[in-house]
């Protein structure tokens, strides 16, 4: 056991005269999986990430393990334990709530005060941190480090609230760290920065297409269904459906068939 993990920490695949180190491309192979996992609701979809997560912590803490790429990303490194805190209460709450038939979160647009409050908490979070993260020797520019790692919290928020908006604030996320990412050396975290970038794109018009069908059975967009009616988000990667169907209707909008009848029979 102590021989396979120090081989990987000391693994590196080499590309041209540089290199990556495994544990980074492990991470997010690991992290992608757990993405796609959650997309399908699978439980398993938690512990994966949790270990995806533990793997990119020990990498963007560069000299604290001694990496070849002595490079601290703080915010980077804070949002990896952020993310396993969350993955440990998702994973428990799943386990706890499979085969229940609970509600699932209903997909809304920020008011324009709650849209205030999101800009101003990622400004505000992004200037109070960013000196705070240059003290502990982060990398440059440490705006960047700071920004990715509030616009992290407040995107996990956002989705907790139920915001289709959080969405966004993962892209701006993603356009920050990117850049920050390559400068740093972190190629394979960077690309998988860019596909995030995607993904989080298709959730926002995802949720979009949510609202909007709920408005087309009646309901104000953005508030829930109509009492009794069933919303069902089928996630088979890639293609996403969204289907809304009022009480004593069949899924495609047709009238239930009376229970008591049947077609060939009379009185």
């Amino acid at each position: 056991m102590l021989d396979f993990l120090r081989w990987l920490f000391d693994a590196q695949l080499h590309i041209g005269s540089g290199f990556i180190l495994w544990r980074e491309v492990l991470g997010n192979v690991f992290g992608l999986l757990s993405a796609l996992g959650g997309m399908r609701r699978k439980v398993w979809a938690w512990p994966i990430g949790i270990v995806g997560n533990a793997l990119l912590f020990t990498v963007f803490m560069g000299t604290v393990f001694g990496s070849p790429n002595p490079v601290n990303l703080l915010g980077q490194a804070g949002r990896q334990i952020m993310f396993i805190a969350v993955a440990v209460y998702g994973w428990v709450r799943w386990r706890q709530s499979r085969g229940d038939a609970g509600a699932a979160v209903t997909p809304r647009w920020a008011s324009g005060r709650e849209r205030v409050l999101l800009v101003a908490l990622l400004l505000i979070g992004t200037v109070a941190l960013t000196p705070v993260f240059r003290a502990m020797g982060s990398y440059e520019p440490v705006w960047a480090d700071a920004w990715i790692f509030v616009g992290s919290l407040i995107a996990t928020w956002g989705m907790a609230r139920g915001w289709t908006e959080f969405w966004l604030v993962w892209v701006a996320v993603d356009i920050v760290g990117v850049p920050l990412l390559v400068s740093a050396g972190y190629w394979a975290s960077a690309a998988m920065y860019l596909f995030y970038g995607a993904f989080t794109l298709t959730g926002f018009f995802v949720w979009w297409r949510v609202q909007r069908r709920e408005a087309a059975t009646g309901g104000d967009e953005g508030a829930p269904a109509p009492a009794g009616a069933v919303v069902s988000v089928e996630t088979a990667f890639p293609d996403v459906s969204v289907n809304v169907h009022r009480p004593g209707t069949h899924p495609d909008g047709a009238p239930a068939e009376d229970p008591g009848r049947s077609d060939g029979g009379g009185s």
